[in-house]
């Protein structure tokens, strides 16, 4: 068990200091590297404080304080990857608005403009 929370915890390091060298490299926009912080920084909670997990793998009925760990982290990607997934939905949605405007308006320039491209 402490060797999977000892894992846990470097790998929720790794990703807190890939996320701030990104930011810092602008590889990621701030805003999004927000749930990406959060994240790592719940891992490395999560596998920090034996006690809380102990704690919620007893009132949870989850037979298991290691899949506890798992299904926490689990949790906490799913809901990132749907947070993601809504974001990229609406950019879709905004690009393909952008690119109706710029037809209308390549149709305008074009019928008072003359034949020039």
């Amino acid at each position: 068990m402490n060797s999977l929370l000892n894992v846990t915890t470097v790998l929720s390091v790794i990703l807190f200091i890939l996320v701030l060298v990104s930011v810092r490299r602008a590889h990621i926009r701030v805003e999004y590297s927000v749930s990406w912080l959060l994240a790592s920084a719940i891992m490395l909670i999560m596998s920090r404080a034996r006690p809380a997990l102990e704690y919620i793998t007893t009132h949870t009925g989850i037979p298991d304080t290691p899949l506890t760990v798992f299904l926490i982290t689990g949790s906490v990607f799913l809901l990132m990857f749907f947070r993601f997934s809504v974001i990229i939905s609406h950019l879709r949605d905004d690009n393909i608005a952008l690119a109706q405007r710029v037809a209308i308006l390549e149709y305008h320039v074009r019928s008072h403009g003359g034949n020039e491209s």
